[in-house]
């Protein structure tokens, strides 16, 4: 199974973050340039929350603000679960589905941000892992 450190590696594209200081416009600016669905929030270099696109349904649109006007760090999720990268796909999915959320920030064991997993890279892998399987045990099979 692919691990966590290949799955980013093979990402290949720049993690996009905000600060908390950024205007909720901008964060949704780069989220459609980056087509993600969430952001980290970094301090300093530190994470101190996610933006997601569901943050942005349920606390700013749904309580008729402007997103040119409100600032991330009002509607961001500040209490974050992260994962390091020895974590491994079965338990990232795991505590997402417990959690009930689709994103998870990756830190390294000094808490440096090392980026980002979704749900749909956790299916892709598992997906991936099964068809490999699934063709090794044909390849027995028939060897």
């Amino acid at each position: 199974m692919i691990t966590l450190k290949q799955m980013l590696a093979a990402k290949n594209r720049p993690l996009a973050v905000v600060t908390p200081n950024d205007s909720v416009y901008h964060a949704l600016s780069l989220m459609a340039m980056h087509d993600v669905g969430a952001l980290l929030v970094l301090e300093d270099e530190q994470l101190v929350g996610i933006f997601s696109e569901r943050d942005y349904a349920r606390k700013l649109i749904l309580q008729g603000k402007s997103s040119k006007e409100t600032l991330v760090r009002e509607i961001m999720s500040d209490k974050v679960a992260y994962v390091t990268p020895s974590a491994t796909v079965d338990e990232c999915m795991a505590l997402m589905t417990e959690k009930r959320f689709r994103h998870l920030p990756v830190l390294s064991e000094d808490g440096e941000v090392v980026g980002i997993v979704s749900i749909g890279d956790l299916v892709k892998a598992t997906i991936s892992n099964q068809q490999f399987l699934i063709s090794e045990l044909e390849r027995y099979i028939t060897g």
